[in-house]
């Protein structure tokens, strides 16, 4: 009866959170519109956890227990090139690429792996709390870790340099999930919800976001799990999207408002 009743209340406290969400006033700030240039085959099995872009490949991170990996994808193909797996006590989540260094985040065992671009384990770094998303900005890693707070660590110790607070009209935004950086801009992924939102990587303000709700065809709708990927391709100025379970990847390119930016 006991585990009924928690179950009950994560489910009403994620009724609230998701209302919270769509109850903010989204009208103050710009609905990015999109377009889908080409779509990929994707690992169906790959619970995504992280997306990057180098040397014109996909890098991409796993989760689950016991079925955690670090990947090297063909954009085109969706074919694995390589891939290394995860010791089945870590649930891998973001991943990101600086300095030809593959950093790796865990979910709840407070330890990042850093990898050569071969694979090769140089380090791990540990942490308190817990790992979602990482990116970074050349300089810095940009990690979140499921609250309203981003963090800037130093790529050398881990260690925190600053924090960010992701804010909608003055309201704070909470599972900040898988990140991508571009142009002072952390686009983020929000945990069980098909946005990305776009946060100016300065103050934590959110500018702009992005509605996926129809990007995935119907029919895989019932057989996949939440959006959760972002990786820009800075050669084709353009996004690669997907998410957890989703048999596809797909390529979509922002569209120019006047007077706004689109990146």
């Amino acid at each position: 009866m006991k585990s009924k009743i928690k179950y009950l209340v994560f489910l009403l406290l994620l009724f609230l959170l998701t209302s919270k969400i769509y109850a903010f006033n989204f009208e103050e700030i710009t609905n990015l519109e999109y377009d889908v240039l080409a779509e990929y085959q994707h690992d169906p099995e790959a619970f995504t956890q992280g997306l990057e872009i180098h040397n014109n490949y996909l890098f991409e991170g796993t989760g689950l227990y016991g079925k955690s990996s670090l990947r090297k994808v063909e954009i085109q193909s969706g074919k694995v090139l390589k891939k290394i797996n995860l010791n089945k006590k870590y649930f891998g989540e973001g991943i990101t690429i600086l300095n030809n260094k593959i950093y790796q985040l865990s979910w709840k065992e407070q330890t990042a792996f850093v990898y050569d671009l071969n694979f090769n384990l140089l380090n791990k770094f540990k942490y308190q709390g817990e790992g979602w998303g990482l990116t970074n900005d050349g300089q810095q890693l940009i990690m979140s870790n499921g609250s309203e707070y981003i963090y800037f660590r130093d790529p050398d110790t881990f260690q925190i340099n600053k924090k960010i607070k992701v804010e909608i009209n003055d309201q704070n935004l909470k599972n900040i999930n898988e990140l991508e950086y571009l142009n002072g801009f952390i686009y983020a992924n929000i945990w069980q919800k098909d946005y990305i939102i776009k946060v100016d990587a300065e103050n934590g303000m959110v500018k702009a976001y992005l509605d996926l709700n129809n990007i995935l065809d119907e029919k895989y709708k019932n057989k996949v799990n939440v959006l959760n990927g972002i990786a820009y391709d800075s050669q084709n100025k353009s996004f690669l999207i997907t998410g957890k379970f989703w048999p596809k990847i797909y390529r979509i390119k922002l569209k120019s408002k006047a007077g706004k930016k689109d990146s």
